[in-house]
Order: structure tokens, then sequence, then C-alpha cells
């Protein structure tokens, strides 16, 4: 029957094989929960539909089977009222009976088939859905943590590329201040050299004109007669 074809891939669906592959568990699982509470609706509609089938078939197994009986029964009250003719008139009605009886049995054989299908379906919806809900939570937290992590390896990688800048810049302070002591030392190799005797000679000429200045004060100290 059609809703048995359009079911049959639900009682082979492994929802976990299924989350394993997803590139986002976290959004699947929501979108598998919608997709299953809708199916889990039609699924125990259309369950309800085969279990009262197969209820309607089996109560016509019984009703036939009991009418067969009955048949079979006035077919006795009529032999042994001696009324052979009546006798055989209820047990062809009785043969009747039970050729559409051993139809309606099969009838109802699938039926019952049917139905226990369409249980497990419905079983195996209401399994995975709560499996889910229980999983939900904890497959969330693993897929944050997962982003975390990431978050954190682009962090370090981004910290990594500074610290390799930063080491740059101080390679290249340490190469300017090697050319700075370089051309202090350059300079200082250029400065002439120290003359001693023009540094005692300015000594001497500071004394010359201490001594002149001393003369200087005696004279108007002597024509001021102090």
């Amino acid at each position: 029957m059609g809703i048995l074809d359009r079911f049959a891939t639900i009682v082979k669906a492994n929802i976990n094989e299924l989350l394993d592959k997803a590139e986002d568990p976290a959004k699947m699982v929501d979108q598998y929960l919608v997709d299953l509470t809708e199916s889990l609706a039609e699924v125990k509609k259309e369950t309800a539909g085969v279990m009262a089938e197969e209820t309607r078939t089996q109560r016509a197994v019984d009703e036939n089977a009991k009418e067969s009986e009955r048949m079979e029964g006035l077919a006795r009250k009529a032999l042994t009222a001696g009324n052979e003719g009546d006798a055989r008139v209820f047990l062809a009605k009785k043969q009747k009976l039970d050729a559409t009886g051993a139809e309606l049995a099969k009838a109802a054989e699938a039926a019952h088939a049917n139905a226990d299908k369409m249980r497990q379906m419905h079983d195996k919806l209401v399994s995975d859905i709560e499996d889910l809900k229980a999983r939900r939570e904890t497959i969330k937290a693993k897929a944050a943590v997962a982003r975390t992590q990431e978050m954190v390896g682009g962090f370090t990688s981004g910290s990594d590329k500074a610290e390799s800048v930063i080491e740059a810049f101080n390679r290249m302070e340490a190469k300017v201040d090697r050319e700075l002591d370089t051309a202090d030392a350059m300079a200082e190799l250029n400065e002439k050299p120290a003359d001693d005797a023009a540094a005692l000679e300015a000594k001497y000429a500071d004394a010359a004109d201490d001594a002149a200045v001393d003369d200087a004060l005696a004279k108007l100290k002597a024509d001021m007669g102090l």
C-alpha cells in the first residue's frame, strides 16, 4: 500500500549516521526534530487508519465464521427434522461463506502485517524524537565548543603573525642601533688629535692677563695715595 512505501525509509533511517555526516549537527538536529515531528503526526494518523482496517477485516472474518457455524447448525436441525433438502440448502450457503471466509482471512492477515509495520514506524519515530531531544543540548554544546576552538585557533594564528611583525621591527631597530654606533665611532675617529701645547698656552695666557690687572690695580692705588 502507498503509505508503507512512503514511510519505508523512516524505518531504515539512522539518525546517528545522518548527524555524523552533517556539516552543522546543531542546526541539523533541530531540522530533524521538525521533520520527524511532522512525519510522526502523519504516521500516527495513517497508523490509526491501518489499525482500524485491521480491526474491521478481523471483525468481518469473525462474523463470517459465526454465520458459517449457524448455517451448519441449521443443516443439522433440518436433518434431525428429516428435511434433507433443507439441509442441503444450508450446507450450500455454508460453503459459500467458507469460501468468502478464506478471502477475508487473507485480507485480515495482510491488514495485520500492515498494522505491525505502521506500529514499528510509529514507535521508531517516537524513539528517534526522544533520542534527539535528549541529545540536542549536548550536540549544541559540542558544536559551540568546536566553534570556540576554531575562533581561538584564528586568534592564535593572528597572534603569531603579530609576533612575527614585532620580531621584524626588533631586528630593524637593532640594525639601526648598530649603524648609529658605527657612525658615532667614525665621528670620534674623524676628530682632530688634542693639542696639549695649545691647552697650556691658554692657561698661561690667562695668568698673564691676571698679572696685568694686578699691576694696573697697584698703580691706581699709588696715584690715590692709598
